[in-house]
This record gives structure tokens, sequence and C-alpha cells, in this order.
């Protein structure tokens, strides 16, 4: 699919943030387990694999940005990245991991979430994607190529607090397939998020969704 990271926890918004710590590791675990985060994943200087069967957007916009946080020891990053927005979305059988290396006594733990995999998907509205890798199948509808960031129109527009050229190539669809998805990514963010059928497991060991 086709960011400053963008600024502090918002309402509709949530952040999963992995540390080397198994006390704040396991209030997460909670917290989602509750479902008192609902809207967003990302990870503090750290990128993260996806992959879903299929994704049905409407209100297509991808463009270009940079990602910019701190890596777990307070060390300033920056990645390039590819936004892909769209004005709302389902997503069948979604799995999101990241691996936090170097805990003490633990070595490396595996969060990985999963949703959507029953016959209700995931639903999301105002959905971003900060992608720096991606493989799929896709099919584009009514898809226009080469237009200034700041002109398509058809999707959501540049998020509010993107590190983005408005005047940067961008593409735009009124509608998007993404079928057999794989990618790395630096946030995910969306107005709402419904996880239909979500589970969430922690592990010790490197376990990722591809």
């Amino acid at each position: 699919m086709e960011s400053q990271v963008r600024g502090g926890t918002r309402w509709k918004r949530f952040a999963v943030v992995m540390v080397p710590s198994v006390a704040a590791t396991a209030a997460i675990g909670v917290a989602l387990a509750q479902g008192a985060l609902a809207a967003s994943f990302s990870v503090s200087g750290q990128s993260f694999k996806v992959t879903t069967d299929q994704l049905d957007g409407k209100g297509f916009v991808q463009y270009g940005a940079i990602d910019s946080g701190y890596t777990l020891d307070g060390k300033k990053t920056a990645h390039p990245v590819a936004v892909s927005a769209f004005k709302s979305a389902t997503i069948k059988n979604l799995c999101q991991s990241v691996v936090t290396p170097d805990i003490p006594l633990l070595g490396s733990v595996s969060l990985i979430l999963k949703a959507g995999g029953g016959d209700t998907p995931v639903e999301a509205e105002n959905l971003y994607i900060d992608v720096e890798d991606l493989s799929a199948d896709a099919t584009f509808r009514g898809i226009d190529i080469g237009v200034a960031a700041k002109d398509a129109a058809k999707g959501p527009g540049i998020a509010k607090g993107d590190t983005a050229n408005p005047y940067g190539f961008a593409q735009q669809a009124d509608s998007v397939t993404l079928t057999d998805v794989k990618q790395t990514a630096w946030a995910t963010t969306a107005g709402t998020f419904k996880l239909s059928g979500l589970k969430m497991s922690l592990s010790k060991g490197v376990k990722e969704c591809y």
C-alpha cells in the first residue's frame, strides 16, 4: 500500500509502544484485551509487519512522506514512507506483528495482533498506513496518476502533521482492491478502527505475520 510521526495520542487514536520492560508490555496487553486501544498501531523507532487476505478501500490517495521519531535508546530516526490513505476500508484476515529485541532476561519478545478472520472483516474510516515495503495484487478503479498531493481530492487528504511536500507526486483512485498483502509499515492510523474478533498474543522469540 500505497510523516514526522504524528504527535501525542489523541482521542479515538491509540499507540502500542514496545519497550524493554516486561511490566509495560503486560500493561499494553491488558489494555488491548479490554478494548481500550482502538484506532492506531505505531511502534517508536521500529517498523512492523502486516498481512491481509484482502483490503477493499474507497477514496484512495497515496503520497510520499517522512516518518521521524526516536529509537528505544533515545536516538532520532527518520524514514521515507509511502502513505496510503483511504476514506473507508474493509480488511479480511488482518495480522500485525512487531518484535522487540534484547529485553533483559527474556531476549526477543513478539507481539501479534489478529482480527477480521471470521465472517466480519475489520472496518476503518480515514485510514492512513505509512509503508516502507509492499507486495500485493492490486486493482485500481478511476485512478489518476501524477497529481500533486495537495490536489488529490478522492481520498481523505494529507494527514495533519505529516511531513510531506504538498506539491510532490501523488496518485488517487475512486476505489482499490489489494489481495495477498504483505507489507512493512511504520504507522497505521484511523479515525475509527473496528477490530472484529481481535486476538493478541505475546511470546518469547521471533514470531511474525510473515
